[in-house]
């Protein structure tokens, strides 16, 4: 059985940094993918990053680049976001999910593509 557990979220103030982690386990984490999603109360889920193991390819969302960082330890069957200069509207709670295929940079945004969610971590950042 497949399972993912976020952790690391937490409440930080405007230009804090925090790093969430996702544990995988029940599937080989030598050839995967792994994304993080947000959902803040009232608007849709969005996605916010993704990590491929087919070549180590990253994607992140627009509203995150130069401020988010993921990565993977293979050891630790865990991917990691890492999250500097958060913003208020960074505010959410946070969703790691694994897909059953593969993903590209056309599909890796698509919540339709993810087979396996965890049950969320959430992200408040205080103005």
């Amino acid at each position: 059985e497949v399972q993912l557990v976020e952790s690391g979220g937490g409440l930080v103030q405007a230009g804090g940094s925090l790093r969430l982690s996702c544990a995988a386990s029940g599937f080989t984490f030598d050839d995967y993918a792994i994304g993080w999603f947000r959902q803040a109360p009232g608007k849709e889920r969005e996605a916010v990053s993704c990590f491929s193991s087919t070549d180590s390819s990253t994607y992140y969302a627009d509203s995150v680049k130069g401020r988010f960082t993921i990565s993977s330890d293979i050891a630790k069957n865990t991917v990691y976001l890492q999250m500097h200069s958060l913003k208020p509207e960074d505010t959410a709670v946070y969703y790691c999910a694994a897909p059953i295929g593969w993903l590209d940079d056309s599909t890796w945004y698509d919540a339709e593509e993810y087979d396996y969610w965890g049950q969320g971590t959430q992200v408040t950042v205080s103005s």
